[in-house]
């Protein structure tokens, strides 16, 4: 059960709650982004390319709280830069875990054994690793030599004192669906509470622009990585995703992006419209929902920065929506038991 079934109720009574009060336009996931710098320099990342001054730059806990209080998700996810570099970042946890929100701190792995002792393990907190495969694969996605046995380590030492861990795995083109159903085997005998996919969005800043999938392409691919698993052929695979999005990802499923479900909030303020575009930063949650154009973002946008775009943060809220339509219930509700 990679999601929790303590976890899948509330976020499913918060679903419901919002749809039976009419609102339109609501959160699912806090991107929470303390800070970010980083300690890799990972060819397809584009949020390391920000100038110095904004590098050196770091949210306060305060900012933290009154971002998470402000808008009200009930998941928070804390990616980076690496948010592990932060010196207060198990204040920010702790913080959060007191408001009873699931978080899930985003981390490359190589600082995570040093700094176990700042967290406490919870049913709110997850650490989520960044793993794009097996050793080869990973080592030359984040462009250094050691990283995926840094991260092992840290996965096998986190596990030992009693902490979630996921895996975070961004899929680019040239993946071999075979190599990545080995990674998944593999991640399953280490024994890691779910595991997450996304197909690569094309950062404008990342410096490596040639690797991103086109949507057809990601269909076509995701189709062949995760035929198994959709066949029942394989050791049970725990994917930390509504099913319906993994559905999507093959192309059973034609969603819409829901950008508003998956606001960002960083040191330079609340990102339009998401995580991935920067169209500019306003001030405030209600700020963001209440002046961005969302007509103009979308596969059906004709946005060219939408167009190939399949990544987790947009869709996902998408399916969780869907999936509280009583023809998709019964599929959602047995994957926590399946």
């Amino acid at each position: 059960m990679a999601i929790q079934l303590q976890q899948a109720i509330s976020i499913g009574s918060y679903l419901l709650k919002q749809r039976l009060t009419g609102r339109k336009r609501f959160p699912l996931v806090l991107m929470l982004e303390p800070l970010f710098r980083c300690n890799l320099a990972c060819t397809g990342c584009g949020k390391i390319q920000h100038p110095p001054e904004i590098l050196k730059q770091n949210l306060t806990p305060a900012q933290c709280f009154a971002a998470v209080d402000e808008c009200g998700a009930p998941v928070v996810s804390i990616p980076g830069g690496e948010p592990l570099l932060h010196p207060q970042i198990g204040e920010i946890v702790q913080g959060l875990i007191d408001r009873k929100k699931y978080i899930y701190l985003c981390t490359n792995g190589l600082l995570l054994e040093k700094s176990l002792d700042k967290f406490k393990p919870s049913p709110y907190f997850t650490f989520m690793l960044h793993l794009d495969g097996l050793r080869d694969w990973h080592d030359k996605c984040v462009d250094r030599a050691g990283v995926f046995d840094k991260a092992i380590s840290a996965i096998k030492a986190a596990k030992a004192r009693g902490f979630q861990v996921n895996t975070n795995t961004t899929v680019f083109e040239g993946a071999d669906p075979t190599e990545l159903q080995q990674f998944f085997d593999f991640l399953t005998e280490l024994g890691v509470d779910g595991m997450q996919l996304s197909p690569g969005y094309s950062y404008d800043w990342a410096p490596d622009q040639d690797h991103f999938l086109k949507r057809e392409e990601t269909r076509s691919l995701f189709r062949r990585i995760l035929s198994p698993y959709f066949k029942g052929n394989v050791k049970k695979w725990q994917f930390n995703h509504n099913p319906l999005f993994l559905d999507f990802l093959v192309g059973e499923k034609d969603y819409e992006c829901t950008p508003w479900g998956s606001p960002s909030y960083s040191v330079l303020g609340w990102q339009k419209p998401c995580y991935l575009l920067n169209d500019g930063y306003v001030n405030s949650f209600k700020e963001l929902t209440e002046t961005t154009n969302w007509s103009q973002y979308g596969h059906k946008s004709n946005n060219p920065s939408c167009q190939d775009c399949m990544m987790h943060c947009g869709y996902e809220p998408t399916a969780a929506i869907d999936a509280l339509n009583p023809s998709n219930m019964g599929r959602a509700i047995g994957a926590l038991f399946g």
